[in-house]
This record gives C-alpha cells, sequence and structure tokens, in this order.
C-alpha cells in the first residue's frame, strides 16, 4: 500500500481555475459501437468550456485488431500534443458523467507518465449545478508532450495466462454480473460468455451514484472491494470489455492507496474470443 493524492477534482475547483492559462480541461466520453449519438457530436452539442475532444478509438494502435488498445509512446505523444496538452500543463478530464472512459484515459496519461484529474461527477455534475457548457468544436494550439510508457500498468493476455497457475495477481472483472457469470451473451458479436478462471467479481457502477455521477466515498469504496474478495494488500490487476471501463476500478484502487495497479488492455474481447483461452462460468 502507498499513499496518492487523489486524481479526483471537483466541479467547484474546476469553475475557479477554469481560466487558469495552464489548466488544459479534456472531454474523454465514450460509447460502445453502434450506439448513437456519437460521442464526438455530444461533445460539439455541448462541452465545457475550452474542452477538447479526446477520442478513445483515435488515440489507439491501429494496427492492432482489438480496439482501443494502447498506442506507442510516439503516437500518444503526438496525438495528446495535437490537442495542446504540454507535459508541465494540468490536465482535468472529464466524461459524461457515466465513468465510462474518463478513468481510462487518466490511466493512459499516467500510464505514459504524467499525473492528471478527474472531474468528479463529470459533465453530469457540471450541467446539474447550471455551469456554463459551449457548443462546437475547440482548435487547440498544438503543444509538446513527452511520452514514456511505464509498461508496468497494463497487462497482456499472455502474462494473464500465465497467471492462471501462478495466481500471483488477482483479477477483478468490472463488466456487470450477468456477463461474468455467462448468463447472457457478450454485446461484440463472436464472443464466448463468461469470465477468467479465478477472476473476482465487482461492476464498476457499483462504485459511484448513478443519481449524482460522484464517486463513492473512499470508505465505500473499500467495502465494494473487500466485499467482492479483494485483497487490497496483493497485487491487482482489472479487466471488463475492452480495456476501458475496467480503468474505473483501477481509478478506485488508486484512491485507495493501492500501489501500481494493472490494466489488462485487451479485456473480455481478447480473452473471450472463439479460440482464446480458457473460460469459466458461474459466480466468483
Amino acid at each position: 500500500m502507498s499513499t496518492t493524492n487523489d486524481p479526483l477534482v471537483s466541479t467547484e475547483w474546476l469553475a475557479e481555475h477554469l481560466n487558469d492559462p495552464n489548466v488544459k480541461v479534456i472531454d474523454a466520453s465514450f460509447k460502445m459501437p453502434g450506439v448513437l449519438p456519437l460521442p464526438k457530436d455530444d461533445y460539439l452539442a455541448s462541452h465545457i468550456p475550452g474542452a477538447v475532444f479526446f477520442d478513445v478509438d483515435a488515440v489507439s494502435d491501429h494496427s492492432n485488431p482489438l480496439p482501443h488498445m494502447f498506442p506507442s509512446a510516439e503516437q500518444f505523444g503526438r496525438d495528446v500534443g495535437a490537442l495542446g496538452i504540454g507535459n508541465d500543463d494540468t490536465v482535468v478530464l472529464y466524461d459524461s458523467g457515466g465513468w465510462v472512459a474518463a478513468p481510462r484515459v487518466w490511466w493512459m496519461f499516467l500510464s505514459f507518465g504524467k499525473e492528471v484529474r478527474v472531474l468528479n461527477g463529470g459533465l453530469k455534475k457540471w450541467v446539474a449545478e447550471g455551469r456554463k457548457v459551449e457548443k462546437g468544436e475547440v482548435t487547440p494550439k498544438p503543444a509538446t508532450f513527452k511520452a514514456t510508457l511505464d509498461a508496468r500498468r497494463t497487462r497482456s493476455m499472455q502474462q494473464l495466462v500465465a497467471n492462471l497457475s501462478s495466481r500471483a495477481e488477482q483479477v477483478i472483472d468490472a463488466r456487470a454480473g450477468e456477463r461474468y457469470q455467462g448468463k447472457v451473451a457478450e454485446p461484440r458479436p463472436g464472443l464466448r460468455s463468461g469470465h477468467i478462471p479465478g477472476s473476482l467479481s465487482l461492476p464498476y457502477n457499483n462504485l459511484f451514484d448513478a443519481a449524482t455521477g460522484t464517486m463513492k466515498s473512499l470508505d465505500e469504496l473499500r467495502t465494494a472491494f473487500l466485499g467482492a474478495g479483494v485483497k487490497l494488500d496483493a497485487p491487482i490487476v482489472t479487466s471488463c470489455g475492452s480495456g476501458v471501463s475496467a480503468a474505473v476500478l483501477t481509478l478506485a484502487l488508486y484512491r485507495l492507496g493501492v500501489e501500481n495497479p494493472a490494466l489488462y488492455d485487451g479485456s473480455w474481447t481478447e480473452w473471450g474470443a472463439a479460440d482464446g483461452p480458457p473460460v469459466a462460468t458461474g459466480p466468483a
């Protein structure tokens, strides 16, 4: 265990610092394929003033057939610099308020060497409080962002397969319970149903208040993880459908002072493929 600075910032803090020249705001909203309107269209219709749009699918490894896998450090630096983000900027990420992608982008930044912040409650809380929004595209002034990947922060399928026998790391699945248990078909066609053998289940939406969009208190987060059978003083890897919502668990763990919880980037889209590794079904 180690103590960390809480990555969350409040809407009050952002409102006070929105016009600071070194504070950069990023809309990191994301939706499953086929869900309309597209996140970019939502952004164009309404976003926090000055926010640029971070496309999770665009800032990814396009040579990999899996969705939105981590890009190279060179690409991440180039894409983030194009958004007007420099290494010395104070960056605040938000999403629509459903805690889907802002934590993923936060973990990407952290993995590439930069501490950034996540807006607690996202756009949902910002709008509910009657704060100003704007429409249209924001054209940032390009900046230089130097990125270096810390490989400890992600896991590959090969590492997770090796973990089946060693059980050196706990694996926590952020998907809904019915998907974890294999009771329902996966939303992505062609995938098997079930979970990584030996993994634990903690649906990511158990970690925030759906009414306000704010993340639960540290005590409530700790209770949720312990209730799922997680040992907070042992190594942890988070997983989900495609490596996005797993980062909600990663963020919560980071807030609890868990040192370097890793993220399985390929997640169930890779593991659940027809020719993938063994699959388990039923409760944890």
